[in-house]
């Protein structure tokens, strides 16, 4: 099998035959996008860990503010 590569050398294939603007445009907005959704995820995690985290504190105080009362 004879393989034949589109670009001549390492500067044609970052010049993406003058479709370079584009190419590397759509690339930087994909990462960009997938970065934001990853910090997204991990922030939100850390928000809903930290209020169950609350929300059994303040379960654990009524049930120990209940038990003390009866």
């Amino acid at each position: 099998m004879d393989y034949q590569f589109q670009f001549s050398s390492l500067s044609d294939f970052f010049a993406m035959g003058d479709y370079a603007f584009f190419v590397w445009l759509a690339y930087g907005v994909s990462f960009t996008a997938l970065g934001i959704l990853v910090a997204s995820c991990l922030t939100q995690r850390k928000r809903v860990i930290k209020q169950i985290s609350q929300k059994q504190a303040r379960e654990a105080r009524l049930k120990q503010h209940r038990s003390k009362s009866s």
